[in-house]
């Protein structure tokens, strides 16, 4: 629209009263309010808001604006906005004289020029707008938005737009949503990029206008990020409206009747719908798998879990997935993992926004998004939160010294930007920091070596990440377990004096019994005794190795004449360790007389008796899971798995029974028995389905030959897993009478796109440089026989590298 130098025109937003009855009944019908000079002194005076037009001349142009603002009028009056024009000489005169912003009663809000407030949408969106100044929150960093989530999370919901155009249709849409929805949520609007960066937008200028929900109620660690929501529809008022109900409604709805006859409020919605089923033997894990796609799909899909046992549900067993689309009949699938399901809205959805692009171009590049290291990629995708660091001390060459000398437990984390495994430990880094606010005499800090090189090097520091203690008395000691919030919170709650001197008997009841140290027995429940003469020499190997477990296992030592009828009570000889694994427990006795003997030197023997207490205090019949797997791969035996469902039903807790009494008799000493709760660890499920190709039902009892070439070997589903049948079992397999129901193929871990083949890259430039190719390098052999045998035989196999150094565990 063309600008105007003949004349001024000044559009005012005002707080306005209740209009005069006499003023409502005027007989022009047009929602227009023409107002006199009698008419606006009134509406000064009143508590309603208004929005005036002011202006003396009418040419073709202002007449086009008026057609918007009558239009306007019409969309207002259901916010309780009125819209009025005033064409008082005297009026029009003070008012357009200056753009002035004042407060409420009879003062202004904000001014427009005529260029602002072009259309209807322009005027709404922007009336809207100042009227929820104080409600819908205008960011432009990443940092203010973490603060506005800082602020919201525990309490309320955050629904944030980022619009190009302030004006433009999509603008008033989200205007509309924040004046019926801002009471519920906490509203914010951006239009700068840096924020598109900050929640995964590779190019922001390319895209449109956007809405992010932000799951910031559930939220309870300050450190924490809230989990957010992107709608995936254009920005419209129904489509917004939709999306809000979706996120208000339950992420998961189970059924017990057919998919026809499933009324949800999906379904009202007009939103896809997609149902998953399952059983009571697999219910917990169906449910968990279930609530997954749900996730993955928020927003644009509803899943309901339809429950099979009951009568009602006719469904066929071959289906296990039935998708309907709004207005649509429903259809039935047989679908193989849960990729698959979510494929099927996402390829339509993706049709629906890109069929005008090149599908050879985004085919050839799309995959440069994916890493081929998960931790890699899982930080890739969080390239852009900045992490809260309020709670932790970032250390220089200037306060290293002071913090570790002063404090009197300092726990330090060695990191490096660019490694992806040290920015994905950060995060549950500052999670503990945080948890650990207020606990007297602990305090976290961290060290980047990439900046602070000399500090990493005088600490020997050679792998990240790396977390080491600083005791006040003691030498540093490293954080040898899991990178975890978990795992390393315990630890460092753990943090009692090893080993314990005990100087009585009763003082090594009470350890063993755990009432020593009770408030520590939920943390670490199995305690370790050493148990030595006066005349012992190896006392000082046993109080190493303790200072090296400190935090991991709870250590006593018992230095004593008495320390003899301790060991003839339990059959070994001194010098001896007691393991015991909670008060009515008997304790597990085991000698240190050969072990100590047979090593000279002190080093060797401090780490030989650290494996040794290690090994004793592995759980006989474990449970597996993602923390405590690594511990007992290590043990090199084959593992005979016990896969149980996800509920503690009668069978589950017979066949652990049975499970224990097989071992009791002596008879699995050949294998290491351990057992895996799906529902509790989720991972199991693919374990067991890459061990048979197939998830059979549970429980399944499975022995995994890793160590032996990969076979793996299913326990008869048609026999009962009573303990004398599974010890048969195991029997008819060492005689080779079984055969096995699967391999596990060492397949190499290739890259998973051509882009990403290095080695292949090295090998053009170098011919023969990437020799990690080759077959891999046998455990324990060593490279100077390897060269040397290559040397004298031709005829050998190429030459193979040595073992890349082990990766940090995650």
């Amino acid at each position: 629209m063309c600008r105007y130098s003949v004349y001024t025109l000044v559009l005012l937003l005002f707080l306005l009263g209740f209009i005069s009855k006499h003023h409502s009944k005027s007989t022009n019908p047009s929602k227009l309010l023409d107002l006199s000079a009698q008419s606006f002194r009134q509406i000064l005076q009143s508590s309603r808001t208004c929005f005036v037009y002011f202006g003396k001349h009418v040419n073709p142009g202002i007449e086009a604006f008026l057609e918007q603002l009558e239009m306007s009028a019409h969309a207002l009056e259901d916010y309780g906005i009125m819209v009025g024009k005033v064409r008082n000489h005297i009026i029009f005169n003070k008012y357009s004289s200056t753009l002035i912003a004042l407060d409420q009663g009879a003062e202004v809000l904000r001014s427009f020029d005529v260029d602002t407030v072009f259309d209807v949408n322009a005027i709404v969106s922007h009336v809207l707008f100042s009227v929820l100044f104080n409600e819908v929150r205008y960011v432009h960093t990443p940092a203010e938005l973490l603060a506005v989530e800082r602020a919201a999370r525990g309490t309320r919901d955050v629904v944030m737009g980022h619009i190009q155009v302030l004006g433009l249709p999509e603008h008033r849409a989200l205007m509309e949503a924040a004046f019926v929805y801002g009471t519920k949520y906490q509203f914010v609007q951006t239009t700068g990029a840096p924020l598109l960066k900050h929640m995964g937008v590779a190019d922001p200028a390319s895209v449109p206008a956007r809405l992010w929900f932000l799951h910031c109620s559930g939220v309870t660690h300050r450190s924490e990020p809230c989990p957010h929501t992107l709608m995936r529809k254009p920005l419209t008022t129904i489509n917004i409206h939709t999306f809000l109900q979706l996120m208000e409604a339950p992420l998961l709805v189970e059924a017990s009747v057919d998919p026809e006859e499933v009324n949800v409020v999906f379904s009202h919605l007009n939103v896809p719908v997609l149902f998953l089923f399952t059983q009571s033997e697999t219910m917990q894990l169906d449910r968990d798998t279930a609530q997954s796609v749900a996730r993955r799909l928020r927003g644009e899909v509803g899943v309901v879990l339809i429950h099979r046992d009951n009568l009602g549900v006719k469904t066929a067993l071959k289906y296990n997935a039935v998708y309907q689309l709004p207005q649509e009949e429903v259809r039935y699938l047989s679908l193989k993992n849960t990729d698959e399901v979510v494929n099927l809205f996402r390829e339509q959805l993706e049709e629906e926004e890109e069929a005008d692009e090149d599908e050879g171009d985004e085919d050839q590049w799309s995959s440069l998004d994916v890493l081929d290291d998960e931790v890699a990629e899982s930080v890739y995708r969080d390239r852009g939160l900045t992490l809260d660091t309020d709670s932790l001390s970032e250390l220089t060459d200037q306060t290293f010294s002071t913090a570790v000398t002063q404090s009197r437990l300092m726990v330090v984390l060695f990191y490096l930007k660019w490694d992806a495994v040290s920015m994905a430990f950060l995060q549950s880094y500052l999670e503990v920091a945080e948890a650990l606010e207020g606990v007297g005499g602990v305090e976290l800090g961290s060290v980047d070596c990439g900046e602070w090189t000399v500090i990493c090097r005088d600490q020997n520091i050679t792998s990240f990440p790396s977390v080491l203690l600083y005791h006040s008395t003691h030498p540093p000691q490293r954080y040898r377990g899991m990178l975890g919030t978990t795992s390393l919170h315990r630890f460092l709650l753990s943090q009692v004096p090893s080993p314990v001197f005990l100087s009585s008997s009763a003082e090594v009841l009470s350890f063993l019994e755990g009432d020593l140290y009770n408030t520590h027995s939920t943390l670490t429940p199995i305690r370790v005794l050493g148990l030595y003469l006066p005349t012992d020499t190896d006392v000082l190997v046993f109080e190493e190795a303790a200072q090296s477990l400190r935090g991991e296992i709870i250590l006593g030592l018992f230095v004593h004449e008495e320390a003899q009828r301790w060991a003839d009570e339990h059959s070994v000889m001194l010098p001896a360790l007691l393991v015991s694994r909670g008060s009515g427990i008997q304790p597990e006795a085991h000698s240190l007389s050969s072990s100590s003997s047979s090593t000279s030197s002190t080093s060797s023997t401090s780490q030989d008796l650290l494996s040794q207490i290690q090994r004793f205090t592995l759980d006989p019949f474990p449970e597996l899971g993602v923390e405590n797997l690594p511990g007992y791969v290590e043990v090199g035996k084959p593992l005979l798995v016990l896969f149980v469902g996800g509920e503690e039903s009668v069978e589950v807790l017979q066949s652990l029974e049975e499970m224990r009494k097989a071992q009791s008799t002596g008879h699995l000493h050949s294998s290491l028995p351990c057992w895996i709760h799906l529902g509790r660890t989720p991972a199991g499920r693919s374990v067991l389905e890459s061990y048979l190709g197939f998830v059979p039902p549970l429980p399944a009892l499975v022995l995994s030959q890793l160590n032996t070439g990969g076979e793996v070997f299913h326990f008869p589903p048609e026999r009962p897993l009573l303990a004398a049948e599974i010890i048969q079992w195991l029997q008819r397999v060492q005689n080779g009478q079984e055969p096995p129901a699967g391999m596990i193929s060492d397949e190499a871990w290739g890259p998973p796109v051509p882009f990403y083949n290095f080695l292949s890259v090295m090998d053009e430039e170098a011919p023969g440089y990437a020799a990690q190719r080759s077959h891999k390098t046998k455990p324990g052999a060593k490279r100077g026989s390897e060269r040397g045998a290559e040397h004298n035989s031709p005829q050998t196999s190429p030459q193979t590298s040595p073992q890349p150094p082990p990766h940090t565990e995650l």
